[in-house]
């Protein structure tokens, strides 16, 4: 599975900030959950959001009431926006998936390990 993020870019503090993140594959996937994390610089990766297939949402404390997490099902794609930024949001964010891939009609692997490229978000105060 392929994911390709877009939307990050230089705001400046309370602004707004739209990511993409849309999956695709040459084989048969079912998307469990898609996930945004960030990692700034010197800093662990983090979990910002997440989405499960259900619509089930979960965010990291730090950007409770200003980020929102959606998806599109049928194009595969989850969104982040995000609202009244903070210069210590500031950090490359990068999408997740947990999915189930299959190989063939009747094999598949249930996999959490692809990531996208990575998309840079910079608030400046």
């Amino acid at each position: 599975v392929q994911l390709q993020a877009s939307g990050g870019g230089l705001v400046q503090a309370g602004g707004s900030l739209r990511l993409s993140c849309a999956a695709a594959s040459r084989n048969t996937f079912i998307v469990n959950a898609m996930n945004w994390y960030r990692q700034a610089p010197g800093e662990k990766r983090e979990l910002v959001a997440s989405i499960r297939s259900d619509g089930t949402t979960n965010y990291a404390e730090s950007v409770k009431g200003r980020f929102t997490i959606s998806r599109d099902n049928a194009e595969n794609t989850a969104y982040l926006q995000m609202n009244s930024l903070k210069p210590e949001d500031t950090a490359v964010y990068y999408c997740n998936i947990d999915v189930r891939e299959y190989y063939s009609r009747s094999y598949y692997l249930d996999r959490s390990d692809y990531w996208g490229q990575g998309t840079l978000v910079t608030v400046s105060s």
